[in-house]
């Protein structure tokens, strides 16, 4: 059996499914093809279980809170199987949202692992599909460093099945991925201990972001163990032991292999086509999502570009109506913003203190306090904000936060850095008083200049 489309997307991730229902709506006749659940990793294996995971952490916060405010309870009880039953409930009804969603937009959904069979060929099982255009957006899959052993340790996505909260969790790995579940499960109860080789966590971000969040996550009791190099990883009759360099053993219930993920393209039959693979396993694409074969592109985590559920979707929409809809689309990567559900959480969107510096003088601002809410409980929580100014221009490059809040105050304000903003657009902007967002528009002593 042969079908003709104008468009097969390989991947029914967001990007897949934002593209190929642009796509449709533009008129094209569109197949995506996905061998698992519809809105890959983000839905099921991501985001939405992530942050689902994340209030259920806040909650314990919240019991103990509210005595302060005169709140009376019994001890409360985290039940994760529970919680593993909606969550599952809840990921089912967000999977049949985005069937019906592409059902609507005319986009032909096709259960099974795609292969690149040959120029304009697609082959799902026993079916022979052709392409004028093909698009690649297959995401990522967990990644595995050197480290003997580390392959038994579990990925997020397994972290995510469990059914019983384990006593004692060891991390390994402090990017994204392992900062947000050492803080949600050390808010579940679990004890957990976080391995890695920099000075502090979330290399990449603003250096005062980093030492904050790492003084506040021990501060809370979780262990974190920098600069600290593992000699392997076990499995044992209780659960796993891992054995650091200086020959430390260390006992735990599970390990989280989070040192980060890789593209996940060598399935695909690429090579039929010529379309080489880069080192990383990435597919390189330019501003524009193609590859160096005419008629084939390329968007989200495969590209390795910038790993974000929300770029994926801009990318794949953007090349949707280049190709379809007569515009002339690219995406813009940079000052986009992004936020670590940690707790405290951050936000953050530009340019780091160090990377503003890099490029001429600099002028930051900051403001570090105490939230109303946990100030008024005696606890001695701390919020920090930062602004990242042009000395010469007085435009704002980079504006970050640490604190409650903090991803949804970045996402309002990531407007204004893509608008230009200068600091004296935020000196005249009117306070709303009492919030912790009105602290950006309040800076007004230099904390700092360089250059």
């Amino acid at each position: 059996m042969q079908d003709d489309f104008n468009l097969i997307v390989i991947g029914g991730g967001s990007g897949g499914v934002a593209a190929a229902r642009r796509a449709a709506a533009h008129g094209a006749r569109v197949a995506l093809i996905e061998q698992a659940q519809l809105g890959g990793t983000c839905v099921h294996r991501g985001c939405i279980p992530k942050k689902l995971l994340m209030y259920a952490g806040q909650f314990r916060s919240a019991f103990d809170l509210a005595n302060a405010f005169g709140w009376s309870a019994g001890v409360p009880q985290f039940d994760m199987a529970h919680w593993q039953n909606a969550k599952a409930a809840e990921l089912q009804r967000l999977e049949s949202i985005y069937r019906d969603m592409l059902e609507n937009a005319n986009v032909h959904v096709i259960c099974g692992r795609g292969t690149v069979t040959g120029e304009g060929t697609v082959t799902v099982g026993e079916r022979r599909l052709r392409y004028r255009h093909l698009l690649i957006a297959t995401g990522g899959r967990p990644a595995t460093v050197p480290i003997p052993g580390l392959d038994t340790a579990m990925t997020s996505d397994a972290l995510l099945e469990l059914r019983v909260l384990p006593k004692r969790l060891a991390v390994i790995g402090s990017g994204y991925i392992g900062m947000e579940f050492a803080s949600m499960f050390a808010h579940l109860g679990s004890e957990v201990s976080v391995f890695f080789r920099a000075n502090h966590p979330l290399t990449g971000f603003d250096e005062d972001l980093r030492t904050r969040l790492h003084r506040a996550l021990e501060d809370a009791g979780t262990h974190l163990f920098a600069k600290t190099e593992l000699q392997s990883v076990g499995r044992t009759d209780e659960g796993y032991q891992i054995i650091l360099a200086d020959g430390r053993q260390l006992p735990f219930d599970a390990v989280l292999n989070a040192t980060g993920r890789v593209p996940s393209a060598g399935h695909l039959g690429l090579e039929s086509i010529g379309l080489p693979l880069l080192d990383s396993g990435a597919i390189a694409v330019d501003n524009y999502s193609r590859t160096s074969v005419p008629g084939v592109y390329a968007i989200g985590d495969v590209t390795d570009r910038l790993n974000l559920t929300p770029v994926a979707i801009a990318e794949g929409r953007a090349l949707a109506d280049t190709l379809f809809g007569g515009l002339d689309l690219s995406f813009d990567h940079t000052q986009v913003a992004t936020a670590v559900f940690t707790d405290p959480p951050i936000g953050s969107v530009g340019l780091t203190e160090a990377q503003a510096a890099e490029r001429g003088p600099t002028t930051i601002y900051e403001s570090q306090f105490k939230p109303m809410l946990t100030a008024f409980a005696r606890r001695d929580v701390q919020s920090y904000m930062k602004l990242v100014v042009d000395t010469e221009s007085d435009k704002v490059l980079g504006i970050h936060m640490l604190g409650s809040d903090a991803p949804e105050i970045i996402q309002s304000l990531a407007v204004t850095l893509r608008a230009g903003a200068t600091k004296r657009d935020f000196d005249r902007t009117a306070a709303v008083h009492p919030t912790a967002a009105e602290e950006f528009v309040l800076m007004r002593e230099p904390a700092r200049r360089s250059g």
